[in-house]
């Protein structure tokens, strides 16, 4: 009887024991309350009551960076967030070198991106976010490698200035697509000026052009209705009539 007892229990706590450790996971296995070795995926057996298993999620992970306020270079306060990708490599180091790794690698990343940010202007903020995301990936990742941590990517998402400046920044935009804008019509002109003056220019050393060009100004005057008669008059007959006007 007690026989067969004691192979129930002994059954029971096997069962107990059996432990699945999906294929993106390792465990780390403690025994009383010892680190003693880190398990592969696949069906494992621990002895429950002195062993116990921590699970790691080994994939990439993506984790917000809080909206925070920055000061950048030239003292303007903007409001930045962002999203750090990264991975455990060792699943040892992350459970046992540092406490909620999640929240650890969050804070380095805030304090990574509000001094990068503020060692630049807000120009460069505003245009530089890929530079401003390596930067930052590289101290982060840096600091965190003693944790069996990776940092793949961090990417800044919102950038936000003050009310006031972005009406400050509206107008600038505007007065320079107006100054653009001048600065293309001014060009046009320039051009027209001197393609009317290059004319001018072959009209006057060509009497036949001049002609060809006042019937060309008939031609245009011909459709339209009008009680006006135009007549037409070589040039030499205006260049008599000139010289004898001349004479008088």
């Amino acid at each position: 009887m007690w026989e067969i007892i004691l192979l129930i229990i002994v059954v029971l706590y096997l069962l107990m024991g059996i432990r699945v450790i999906d294929q993106y996971e390792k465990a780390i296995t403690f025994t009383l309350g010892k680190y003693t070795g880190t398990k592969e995926p696949g069906l494992r057996f621990v002895f429950i009551i002195i062993q116990r298993l921590e699970r790691v999620d080994m994939r990439v992970r993506a984790l917000d960076i809080e909206k925070q306020q920055v000061m950048t270079k030239d003292n303007v306060p903007v409001d930045v967030n962002g999203v750090i990708f990264f991975k455990v490599n060792k699943a040892e180091d992350a459970i046992i070198k540092v406490q909620h790794f999640e929240y650890a690698i969050a804070k380095h990343a805030q304090t990574a991106l509000r001094d990068v940010c503020g060692s630049m202007t807000l120009d460069t903020v505003l245009t530089e976010r890929q530079k401003i995301g390596d930067e930052i990936r590289e101290i982060v990742d840096k600091e965190t490698d003693q944790w069996g941590l990776d940092v793949s990517v961090i990417k800044l998402q919102d950038i936000e200035v003050p009310d006031d400046l972005k009406r400050i920044m509206s107008r600038q935009a505007a007065a320079e697509r107006e100054k653009r804008a001048n600065i293309i019509k001014s060009e046009g002109d320039r051009d027209a000026a001197k393609n009317l003056a290059a004319a001018a220019d072959t009209m006057s050393k060509s009497k036949g052009a001049m002609q060809l060009r006042t019937l060309q100004t008939l031609d245009g005057l011909g459709p339209t209705a009008s009680n006006t008669v135009v007549m037409a008059l070589p040039v030499e007959v205006m260049e008599f009539f000139q010289n004898v006007a001349k004479k008088k």
